[in-house]
């Protein structure tokens, strides 16, 4: 694999073989200037899965990386009535629901062009069976800071309401149902790497790159991703497909322990672009 400037307003990433050619215009790289001042650019697009036969370059932060279908996962994290619906826990807990109904609108573009491209869909549920046995004891630190608990305890009409398996409140929301060929793993807290299927349902499709959407960025996304990357991962962060619970100034902290120690931070816009360029899935 090659890389080449053409002219001054774009990068074009060359493939051997099968491969196809990529074309990364620089209006989508935030940082061009490391690209731009680089004689071999190829040295800046990290692959997780060199010699794959299909790929495309997501232009990303710190650097652009590859993304091949079979290979990469988009996950879907806790878009459930609980974290984006009114009446759901986080709703009921005092926190904004209201953003989130465009970040739902965000996942659905990302989901239809990572299907089309014949990406695996995981989507991830957050929540415990209906005795709340899976949510611990007050020996479990889950027991003390889950908001959800909390919520119950402090208001007694709300038991038994919050991400109980079975109930409205752990469904996902309507706008984003699954498709056939999707996964559904359930997690009893906040990584989805705790307690789950989540692991051995990847290793075993051969994924190694996951791109990561859904609610709360500074929670249950930051968490699965840094235990992603503990666990050999290459973890990606679309920032406007996720939401964050409390200030702003939470969710530009998640972005950058990502982009500095644990990952890679791109947008729905650039992996529509990059993932749209390959052929569809047959």
């Amino acid at each position: 694999m090659g890389s080449r400037l053409r002219g001054n307003d774009e990068i074009v990433s060359i493939e051997q073989g099968e491969r196809s050619e990529i074309t990364i215009p620089n209006s989508h790289l935030d940082h061009p200037g490391p690209v731009l001042d680089s004689i071999g650019v190829s040295e800046i697009i990290v692959d997780p899965s060199p010699g794959s036969h299909s790929s495309a370059v997501l232009p990303a932060r710190p650097e652009a990386i590859r993304l091949d279908p079979a290979t990469t996962a988009v996950i879907v994290v806790d878009m459930q009535n609980a974290y984006a619906s009114k009446g759901g826990y986080v709703d009921e807990a005092g926190f904004d629901v209201g953003p989130a109904a465009v970040t739902i609108g965000h996942i659905a573009d990302v989901l239809g062009t990572a299907r089309a491209a014949g990406m695996t869909v995981v989507f991830l549920q957050n929540g415990w069976d209906a005795d709340y046995v899976e949510a611990g004891t007050p020996l479990s630190p889950n027991f003390h800071k889950s908001n959800a608990l909390k919520t119950m305890r402090r208001r007694p009409e709300l038991s038994g309401k919050f991400l109980a398996r079975g109930g409205w409140d752990y469904e996902l929301v309507d706008a984003l149902t699954p498709k056939e060929g999707d996964l559904r793993v359930h997690k009893p807290r906040y990584s989805a790497f705790f307690n789950s299927q989540l692991d051995s349902v990847l290793r075993a499709r051969g994924i190694r790159t996951l791109v990561f959407t859904g609610i709360a960025t500074n929670v249950c996304v930051e968490s699965t991703l840094r235990d992603g990357f503990h666990l050999e991962y290459f973890g990606v962060l679309l920032e406007d497909a996720t939401h964050h619970l409390g200030p702003d100034f939470i969710k530009e902290a998640t972005v950058y322990n990502v982009e500095k120690f644990f990952g890679w931070v791109s947008t729905v816009a650039d992996f529509r672009t990059a993932v749209s360029q390959l052929p569809p899935k047959e």
